[in-house]
């Protein structure tokens, strides 16, 4: 089949995700077209089935902000045309599906009939969905795709529950593919180039954006540096390095706490990882959490959205409330003295990550463009 992905082509998760599953499909035999305005960070090029559409924005003196939604259509409808693309695949309900819809409708105009399929991630719901400004056309995208999916059972409920939705989501959860991780495993994995051998390592992976808690991550750390002896790893960029840079030499731990940056080398970094704090207050599935459980790490991490279905209390690591740094300071500390429970929750992280195995989920996902590309006549509207 001959798919258009529609993404983000940032670090962010969703992006991630998109990018990984049309590589994934490629590699299957499936032409796939990502379509957006740069290059995805993950995505190889060199590789057989995929090609790439750069999106265009002219700019205008008309314009105080460009119109990407309108320059995103109208590539779209080029490209469809142009690769006889069978099946649209968008992620991000705005402006991904939203402009998915105005080339549909352009496209049928021309007798030309395509299937979109709208993956939510989060925060098209929680954040940018919620604002008043966009929730009708959040809402009105959502029930103009011909099938919606939604990366756990937490965002599917909430989507219910913001918008006046009237068509079924279905569940198809973020992935992994576990034997690269396995793969990897092999490899030498030197904790030396960021700790001592008696330190424990701690690891936060994110865009430091405000519902993630990067402060948090911080106070966890030093409650328990001043017990035993570790490191924390940051990786990421966003608005909330600053404060968490801060707070790192108000605690007097800042020569502790390592600020990476954006970095494509996150692997490396998680084999050496003893533990991984994620106390976010919005996490629509976990995608961090499940990366860090697949190189066998242990997590501690808040109960929000999603991040229960993936973190399994007591056996992978700990879940607890959002902003309750007592506990997870108290369990952070017991697994750093009870080097037993530590490695066995690292195993269990690596069993419990299988349960998102590549070859589990993109199967469903080629089941649902099946399903879709064979009702796309009745769909149309």
């Amino acid at each position: 089949m001959k798919i258009a992905i529609v993404c983000y082509p940032t670090f962010g998760g969703s992006g991630v995700v998109a990018t990984e599953l049309g590589m994934a499909l490629a590699k299957v035999g499936h032409e796939i077209h990502f379509i957006t305005y740069s290059q995805p960070v993950r995505l190889a090029l060199l590789e057989k089935n995929i090609f790439y559409h750069e999106v265009d924005v002219p700019e205008y003196p008309l314009f105080k902000h460009q119109p990407y939604d309108l320059a995103l259509s109208s590539k779209l409808v080029d490209t469809i045309k142009a690769y006889g693309i069978e099946l649209l695949h968008v992620h991000y309900a705005i402006p991904h599906a939203y402009a998915g819809y105005m080339a549909k409708k352009m496209l049928k105009e021309e007798g030309i009939y395509i299937p979109m399929i709208t993956t939510l991630h989060g925060t098209d719901i929680t954040l940018v969905g919620s604002h008043p400004f966009y929730r009708t056309a959040v809402t009105f995208s959502i029930n103009k795709s011909d099938r919606v999916t939604a990366v756990s059972e937490s965002l599917k409920q909430t989507t219910y529950d913001m918008f006046d939705i009237h068509r079924e989501i279905e569940v198809v959860p973020n992935f992994i593919d576990v034997r690269r991780y396995e793969e990897r495993a092999t490899e030498p994995c030197d904790r030396s180039l960021m700790a001592l051998q008696s330190e424990t390592i701690f690891t936060h992976v994110s865009n430091f954006r405000a519902v993630k808690r990067v402060e948090d991550v911080v106070e966890i750390f030093a409650r328990v540096n001043a017990k035993h002896p570790s490191v924390l790893i940051m990786v990421g960029e966003g608005p909330e390095r600053i404060k968490a840079e801060r707070l790192a030499k108000e605690r007097g731990v800042y020569t502790k706490v390592k600020f990476l940056g954006n970095s494509v080398e996150i692997d490396k970094v998680l084999c050496m990882t003893d533990i991984f704090l994620l106390p976010s207050s919005e996490e629509s599935f976990g995608l961090a959490a499940l990366e860090a459980m697949a190189n066998k790490t242990a997590v501690i991490s808040s109960n929000a959205g999603g991040l229960p279905e993936v973190n399994i209390h007591g056996e992978t690591g700990y879940v607890c409330n959002v902003g309750d740094v007592d506990t997870m300071s108290r369990f952070a500390l017991e697994l750093t003295e009870d080097t037993d429970k530590l490695l066995q929750f690292k195993k269990n992280a690596l069993q419990a990550a299988k349960r998102f195995d590549l070859p589990v989920i993109v199967p469903l996902y080629e089941r649902l463009y099946e399903s879709a590309y064979a009702s796309r006549h009745k769909n149309q509207d």
